[in-house]
């Protein structure tokens, strides 16, 4: 993966706007688009049991909106999920469980104060790199 990813501005309004509905549940969901830019959201439902420290999305519902995603003749480019507290970085659980190497992972914080609100990490067989977020607009 480059060290570069490519997503509409209005994409990232939408993963603020929804970390911050419930911040003290980590959100989640899928990001989608074409021609390596990412140009929809895709929010899930939170089946974690402890939603205030972890997500997961149940497999049923991974099917759900791939085949949606699939039906808008997109692509899934990215999987973005919340931190609630402490920093937006992969943390070991992330990494663990980091099964599409081929999309971006999107970690965002619903803290005013972050000092990055949204950040993108490729995480690649237990290898994490920080990717620059290029937006575009239009």
């Amino acid at each position: 993966m480059p060290g570069a990813i490519q997503i509409r501005g209005e994409v990232l309004t939408a993963l603020l706007e929804q970390a911050r509905l419930e911040p003290l549940k980590e959100c989640c969901g899928l990001l989608a688009g074409r021609g390596g830019v990412m140009t929809r959201t895709f929010p899930a439902t939170n089946a974690a049991d402890d939603a205030g420290n972890s997500y997961e999305i149940a497999p049923e519902e991974i099917f759900r909106l791939m085949r949606t995603i699939r039906a808008a003749a997109l692509e899934l480019l990215g999987i973005y999920h919340s931190h609630p507290a402490g920093e937006n970085r992969p943390s070991a659980r992330d990494v663990a469980r980091a099964y599409y190497s081929a999309a971006a992972y999107f970690i965002v914080s619903p803290r005013t104060d972050a000092p990055q609100p949204v950040r993108a990490f490729s995480i690649c067989e237990g290898k994490v790199t920080e990717l620059e977020i290029h937006v575009m607009e239009g």
